[in-house]
């Protein structure tokens, strides 16, 4: 069963007063290609995460935002006074008529006015957060597994589409030969002296090169083993490979028809294909 590049999942929990949200995102992509977005507070855990990440998602392009939110205050603010009359007076040197209260208002907020004392990191949190991450996870491959379902239904009805206008193609091939052995007699009627034995050489040239039944063969073995190969993992890249092998086939089998009932089966063919291409380039 295939699976979609396209995901989402939503983890949230909170800690000894800390809520923490973890969220992941996915479109299709070639490669893993993640960007993440993780609180300075988590920040030495960054590389752990992202090779989680990369391990499990596998492939697609990834948006993964960690949230963190003390709901309790656990650090201790402190005013750097000295720092902070520093500032005040300074101020006032540029600009002695402002207000005393106006000084006060710049001066907290310049740089390392106010320091917090922040809590350390324990293991427990550290493994609450990696918990978290896999829950997540696992609500982001459940979408893809759903994903991935409805993906695969469209997927087979497309390729299915190609067999059955591929079938259809049988009743004009005889009929196809025969055109143009007419066509070929009807040329040659307004000659005198017809070398009949040259005459059929070329029919049997002719019928050698407007032969389509290889293409027929290769084509059906290349559908049936792009629904083999859906049915038994999620390759997104070998689905990829069997379409362009799809596509030659059918091509091939446009510019051998010579036929206007195959060209449009082979139109239909195309139209079909196109759908699968572009449904597989979000197969995982």
């Amino acid at each position: 069963m295939i699976l979609s590049m396209t995901g989402f999942g939503r983890a949230e929990e909170n800690f000894d007063g800390k809520k923490i949200t973890i969220e992941l995102k996915s479109l299709n992509s070639k490669n893993f290609d993640l960007n993440i977005k993780v609180p300075q507070r988590y920040k030495e855990k960054e590389f752990e995460i992202r090779k989680i990440l990369n391990d499990k998602i596998i492939r697609g392009k990834v948006d993964c935002y960690i949230n963190y939110e003390a709901q309790i205050e656990n650090s201790a603010v402190k005013i750097n006074q000295e720092l902070v009359k520093n500032y005040i007076s300074q101020l006032e040197e540029i600009s002695p008529n402002a207000p005393d209260f106006e000084y006060l208002k710049m001066a907290i907020r310049m740089p390392e006015a106010i320091s917090r004392n922040r809590d350390e990191i324990s293991e427990d949190e550290v493994n609450f957060l990696f918990q978290l991450l896999n829950n997540a996870i696992e609500n982001f491959q459940e979408f893809r597994t759903t994903e991935g379902k409805v993906l695969q239904t469209e997927l087979t009805k497309n390729i299915l589409k190609i067999e059955e206008n591929l079938a259809k193609v049988i009743p004009f091939e005889e009929e196809r030969l025969d055109a143009v052995k007419e066509r070929y007699k009807k040329t040659l009627s307004d000659f005198e002296n017809i070398d009949e034995t040259r005459f059929y050489q070329e029919m049997a040239y002719y019928s050698e090169k407007l032969d389509i039944a290889e293409e027929k063969v290769r084509l059906a073995q290349h559908l049936k083993y792009y629904l083999e190969v859906m049915n038994e993992d999620t390759n997104g890249k070998k689905l990829g490979f069997i379409g362009q092998e799809i596509g030659r086939e059918i091509n091939t089998l446009g510019s051998k028809a010579n036929h206007s009932e195959i060209q449009k089966l082979v139109v239909e063919m195309k139209d079909d294909l196109e759908k699968v291409k572009e449904q597989t380039l979000n197969v995982l």
